[in-house]
């Protein structure tokens, strides 16, 4: 099943601290191939924010206007992040496609 990799990012530790939006971490995980997502409340720019990358690649900030709906983008995201890690390394063609239909898609 996608995303069964993911783990806390620094063990739970970054929960409650300070986003790369300006708002609180609710959740943050991380791949052991390279990504991470992370979702805040409180913000500069929108009342929730997603953020994530894969380290290398890409960087990308979707936002929400509430937390059910950035609980569904978080989830929809890091599924999608887990396919994208799992392209095989030979078709880098197809991986960046793959990204930019991440990012137009979120």
């Amino acid at each position: 099943m996608a995303g069964t990799e993911w783990a806390p990012m620094d063990g739970g530790w970054t929960i409650g601290t300070a986003g790369s939006e300006g708002g609180i971490i609710l959740r943050d995980d991380e791949h052991p191939l390279g990504s991470r997502i992370t979702l805040e409340r409180g913000g500069s720019t929108a009342p929730f924010a997603v953020t994530c990358g894969i380290y290398g690649s890409m960087f990308h900030t979707a936002f929400a206007g509430t937390e059910a709906e950035a609980s569904a983008k978080y989830d929809a995201m890091r599924n999608r992040l887990s396919e994208l890690l799992a392209l095989p390394d030979d078709n880098r063609e197809a991986y960046y496609a793959a990204l930019d239909c991440f990012v137009n898609d979120f």
